[in-house]
């Protein structure tokens, strides 16, 4: 039997009162944790520029945009996937490397609000779009990750798979559905390397292209049945390495969104580790800024393939910069999302810190990733005293958690500028989100032409 059969099985066997009562709420809280980002990151000049788009190609008010309005459920999922990633705060999966919400919930979400699916349906849907991408990022990763980005080309399948669910597919369908995701997974890193719009385009067009893939699916339209395995497929096209049995291990046994991690820091996830030891030392020891000689970050290679930006020149390069975020985390100890801000990237106190921070990959920390994103930090101070930390678990991660609370007050944070009452609705209706009869009653506050 083909992956994509076996998924296709999986998909259409299951059910909402299979998801144990930790799943169903954790996945409450992906969704909370996924608006957040949408929020905050609706104004950006790269979600206007996508926002106009849409509006240039019209379409049907079939479902929602966090922007204001409604729009085809196409457009829906491209606009709302794009806003969600683009504050850098939306979740990630370790061994995949993939921020699922900016992908499967806008997917998801779409659907289920044209089709008038519940609430129940929506959180078994998203929680099955996760455990898909989930799957098929562990399987390439992380060679894979080099040129591609996992959220873009692996999130395909796991938009295809929610859409596909709250779609009804029969297997044979979902089997083509996959196909057609897989034809279209895309999404290169080169966008990195001049800080290019790109990166917004990613999740939006994954979301889209996954509902795209299912809703032709719907329509008969066939795509590759061995898209995962085949010799010109998914594995064999975009990765040196691969392991097509993380595909089907466990699968049903185990739910994946449960491996999920939380962001606190606005920035990209392989700054994390060394920027928590850097708050760390800097409240524990008071080090101030001027104490400091230098600064070592021993770090797993993909965050110098991705991260080591000694220079950086805009707000969004900062946030992918390791050398800033932990200047920024040592001299300030604010990392949330006001706190990369234009002032900060042009202090010299920050720039000064900047100059005196190396980042090497480390073979101990290389070879635990990606099931560990670790980070080993040596301070060496004025006075001759070295200080080393070391962690393999940055905050937000399962083994390292952040509380419901904690993604409340995330939530409130990130929303700031709604109305209250507006907060208030959203954070009811998320958290009882099983209990609406139709899962698109969580805009319900939304007004036309203004946005949630």
């Amino acid at each position: 039997m083909s992956i994509s059969k076996q998924i296709a099985s999986y998909l259409v066997k299951a059910k909402y009162d299979d998801l144990p009562t930790e799943v169903v709420e954790f996945t409450k809280l992906c969704i909370l944790d996924w608006l957040a980002s949408a929020v905050a990151g609706r104004d950006k000049p790269p979600i206007h520029m996508i926002r106009q788009m849409v509006e240039e190609a019209g379409g049907h008010s079939q479902a929602t945009l966090v922007t204001g309005g409604k729009s085809s459920v196409l457009h829906a999922a491209l606009v709302n996937g794009a806003s969600s990633h683009i504050v850098e705060l939306d979740d990630i999966h370790k061994a995949s490397i993939i921020h699922a919400a900016t992908v499967v919930i806008p997917a998801a979400l779409a659907i289920a609000e044209w089709k008038e699916r519940s609430g129940k349906d929506l959180l078994l849907a998203v929680a099955l779009g996760y455990e898909v991408c989930y799957r098929v990022g562990e399987a390439v990763s992380p060679s894979h990750y080099y040129y591609w980005h996992n959220t873009a080309t692996c999130g395909t399948f796991g938009a295809a798979a929610a859409a596909a669910k709250l779609l009804g597919l029969s297997e044979e369908q979902i089997v083509h559905a996959l196909g057609n995701a897989g034809t279209q997974a895309a999404g290169l890193w080169e966008f990195i390397e001049d800080g290019a719009m790109s990166k917004q385009l990613h999740p939006g067009k994954a979301a889209m292209n996954g509902v795209l893939a299912a809703l032709l699916a719907e329509k008969g339209f066939t795509g590759a049945r061995r898209i995962f395995e085949g010799r010109r497929g998914f594995f064999e096209a975009m990765a040196d390495k691969y392991d097509a049995s993380k595909m089907t291990e466990g699968l049903g046994n185990t739910f994946k969104i449960l491996e999920n991690s939380f962001k606190i820091h606005a920035s990209c996830r392989h700054t994390h580790p060394a920027m928590d030891l850097a708050k760390l030392l800097r409240n524990e020891k008071n080090i101030r800024p001027d104490e400091i000689r230098n600064i070592h970050v021993k770090a797993y290679q993909d965050v110098l393939n991705i991260t080591d930006n000694p220079n950086p020149q805009t707000v969004y390069a900062s946030k992918f910069s390791l050398q800033y975020c932990v200047a920024l985390a040592f001299a300030t100890g604010n990392t949330s999302l006001p706190d990369f801000n234009e002032d900060a990237l042009h202090d010299q106190t920050i720039r000064n810190l900047m100059t005196k921070v190396c980042v090497t990959m480390d073979p101990d920390v290389q070879a635990a990733y990606p099931e560990k994103w670790g980070s080993k930090l040596e301070v060496e101070l004025t006075n001759g005293e070295v200080v080393v930390l070391t962690t393999d678990y940055p905050k937000g991660d399962p083994e390292n958690p952040v509380s419901s609370d904690e993604l409340i007050d995330k939530f409130r944070v990130l929303t700031a500028a709604l109305p209250q009452e507006e907060t208030e609705h959203f954070l009811t209706a998320i958290l009882n989100v099983e209990e609406l009869e139709s899962a698109g009653n969580m805009w319900a506050m939304h007004a036309a032409g203004k946005g949630v």
